[in-house]
Formats: structure tokens, sequence, C-alpha cells
């Protein structure tokens, strides 16, 4: 006999709406080699940042712009290019930002 594990439509993240496509516009001019973004807003329903409306995101982004940069430059580029949609649109942004010397 064969275990089923069955997923409902409830239970999948939802799919990336016109916000996270405006902030993976925004991150383009990092010349990503690498980028994720998981929009994770439904594990906070009920937080107060999404009473606000802002989004909670994850990100991975791998790019050559990070290379010999520190890691709070490295978020530094990240919050710069997406700046007019933190506190707005954005209400929190977990980033890992790799250097491609960096990726196994």
């Amino acid at each position: 006999m064969s275990e089923h594990h069955i997923v409902s439509d409830a239970d999948a993240p939802p799919a990336l709406g016109p916000r996270a496509e405006r902030i993976r516009s925004l991150l383009a001019a990092l010349d990503p080699l690498e980028l994720e973004l998981v929009d994770e807003s439904h594990l906070h329903a009920g937080h107060a940042g999404a009473a606000s409306g802002g989004g909670h995101f994850r990100l991975k982004i791998v790019s050559p712009r990070f290379e010999g940069q520190r890691l709070v430059m490295r978020h530094r580029l990240v919050y710069d290019s997406v700046h007019d949609m933190m506190h707005t649109e954005i209400h929190a942004l977990a980033i890992t930002a790799l250097a491609p010397s960096e990726v196994t």
C-alpha cells in the first residue's frame, strides 16, 4: 500500500503577485545571477505588519555586485533598490545576499 500526501490549495503559498513582481523588477538593477523571492505574507496573518498591508518576503540573491562587499553593504544595496516599497508594500524582508564566489 502506498502512502499519499494530499496538499490542498490552502497549504500552498500564494502565487507571486504584482507586489513581488515589482520587487523582482527593482532588484534587476543589481544584475542578479540568481534571485529567489518568496512571499511569506500568508504565514503572518494577524501580525501588525499584515494589518498595515505590508508583505513579508524572503529573498535569496546572488550578484557579482556583492563581491568584496561586507554583509551590511550587500543589504544596503538590496534595501536601496526597493526603498520606495519599504514600510508601505514591504513590512519585512529577510535577505540572503551572496557573491557568485560564495555559491557552491
